[in-house]
């Protein structure tokens, strides 16, 4: 099961070492975790979702506007810590998340998805220590899985 975090931010970036290597303005930052059984399929499905979700401002101040809609940036980052299971003890378990080999390159497929429903998608990059500035607007957060 592919799960995202949607944050809309007014901006975001990644940097790796003090260098960005991405960033974006207007728009959602998406950090993914993919699961070891997902597929291209939802993936597809997932951004198509995230592309057509009502959660930007109208000119009423309501949430009525899509990404498309208002022209918003997209930045992925890869974030197999979605899949943690806290269940027992203090350390959670990460067993669950998609290994390298299956979520690396459905990773880059969703951001790529994204790119050809139209939105400028960016990236963090995989299995690399990030630090990702957000710059969250409203602020809306929300958990979307397929």
């Amino acid at each position: 099961m592919l799960k995202a975090i949607l944050q809309r931010v007014q901006s975001g970036k990644v940097s790796i070492d003090g260098n960005m290597i991405a960033g974006i303005q207007t728009g959602l930052v998406i950090l993914l975790g993919v699961g070891p059984a997902d597929t291209k399929a939802e993936a597809d499905k997932l951004s198509l979702k995230l592309a057509q979700m009502r959660i930007f401002p109208d000119e009423n101040g309501k949430m009525n506007l899509s990404l498309l809609d208002v022209g918003g940036e997209a930045l992925v980052v890869p974030q197999f810590t979605l899949f943690a299971n806290t269940k027992k003890g203090h350390r959670p378990s990460f067993v669950s998340a998609g290994p390298p080999e299956i979520a690396k390159p459905l990773t880059d497929y969703f951001a790529s998805a994204l790119r050809e429903l139209g939105i400028p998608t960016q990236e963090g990059k995989f299995g690399a220590h990030m630090l990702v500035e957000i710059h969250n607007d409203g602020p809306v957060t929300i958990e979307v899985e397929i």
